[in-house]
C-alpha cells in the first residue's frame, strides 16, 4: 500500500453508502442512460461495491444475468442484502484477475472504481478478455483533477488549512490521470475501441452540516479514514473549520455538485 493510499478503507457497506453510496446512486441512472447498452444480455459489475450501479441496471436496462463482483465481502454483504433478484450473483473478486470465464458477458462495466485498482492496464485487458467480441465496456470516475468532488474537495481545504502535510494525501493528487484524454488512452492501450466518453453531472445536497459531517466519522472511505485516524481535539479543529466555511442555504441546508467522466468502449 502506498503511504497516500494508507487511509484507504473499504469494509463498512452502510457507512460508505452515508459517504458515498448515496451520491453514486444518482449517477448510476445517468450513465446508463448514456452507456445504451442492449437489453436480454449478460452484464458484469466490476468493483460492485454496495450494489449501486448492479441495482440501476436490474431497473433500467432488463439484463439477463448480471454478475457483480467486488474484493470487500462487506461490501458484497450490503449489496446482497438491498438487491434481490435471481438474475444477479455477486462473487467476492479482483478486477485484475477476473473470476469469470473468457468470452462470457456482453456488458462490462465499473463505477468509481478503476482509479483505485493498482494496474488499471491490467484490469482493462480483463474485461476484455471475458467480453464476447463486440460487447460493451463503460466506466466512469470522478473528475478528481477538476475538482469534480466538490464535498470532497472542501474537506481536504480545511484539513490542509490546519496541516500542510495533507496535501498529497487529495484524491486530485493521487489521481491526475481521472481526465478524459488520459482515460481514453488508457483504453486504447488496453486494445479497446473506444467510442465515446461524456460528463455525469448530479447534485450532492446536505441537510444540514450534521449530514455533511457524520459520514467523514465512519471512516469508509479515504477522506473518512483520514478524518478517524485523527487524535479527538484534531477532529474537532477539522470538524469547526468546515462548519465555518462551508457555504449555506437559509435553511442551512449545503448545496454543493459531484462530477464525473465516462468512457465507452468495445471489444473488437
Amino acid at each position: 500500500m502506498t503511504e497516500s493510499a494508507r487511509h484507504d478503507a473499504w469494509s463498512a457497506g452502510d457507512s460508505y453508502n452515508r459517504y458515498m453510496g448515496r451520491w453514486s446512486r444518482q449517477i448510476a441512472p445517468q450513465f446508463l442512460d448514456w452507456l445504451d447498452a442492449p437489453v436480454g444480455v449478460d452484464w458484469l459489475d466490476v468493483g460492485s461495491g454496495t450494489g449501486a450501479l448492479s441495482a440501476a441496471i436490474v431497473a433500467r436496462c432488463s439484463p439477463k444475468s448480471v454478475l457483480a463482483i467486488d474484493p470487500s465481502e462487506g461490501f458484497l454483504q450490503t449489496a446482497q442484502g438491498a438487491l434481490s433478484d435471481e438474475r444477479v450473483q455477486f462473487r467476492l473478486g479482483d478486477a485484475q484477475a477476473l473470476p469469470a470465464e473468457a468470452g462470457s458477458v456482453d456488458v462490462i462495466v465499473s463505477a468509481l472504481v478503476l482509479n483505485f485498482v493498482p494496474d488499471r492496464k491490467m484490469a482493462l485487458g480483463e474485461m476484455r478478455r471475458v467480453g464476447r467480441p463486440g460487447a460493451l465496456i463503460g466506466f466512469y470516475v470522478w473528475d478528481y483533477p477538476g475538482g469534480g468532488i466538490e464535498f470532497i474537495r472542501a474537506f481536504w481545504r480545511a484539513a490542509i488549512q490546519l496541516d500542510s502535510k495533507v496535501l498529497d494525501l487529495m484524491e486530485s493528487r493521487r489521481f491526475p490521470f481521472c481526465t478524459p484524454d488520459e482515460l481514453t488512452a488508457l483504453v486504447k492501450d488496453a486494445g479497446l475501441d473506444v467510442l465515446d466518453h461524456a460528463l455525469i453531472e448530479a447534485p450532492t445536497i446536505f441537510q444540514d452540516f450534521d449530514d455533511y459531517w457524520q459520514p467523514f466519522t465512519l471512516g469508509a472511505g479515504p477522506a473518512p479514514g483520514y478524518c478517524m485516524s485523527l487524535k479527538p481535539d484534531h477532529r474537532e479543529r477539522l470538524r469547526q473549520k468546515l462548519a465555518e466555511t462551508l457555504p449555506r442555504q437559509e435553511d442551512g441546508s449545503i448545496h454543493l455538485k459531484a462530477r464525473a467522466w465516462a468512457v465507452k468502449a468495445q471489444v473488437v
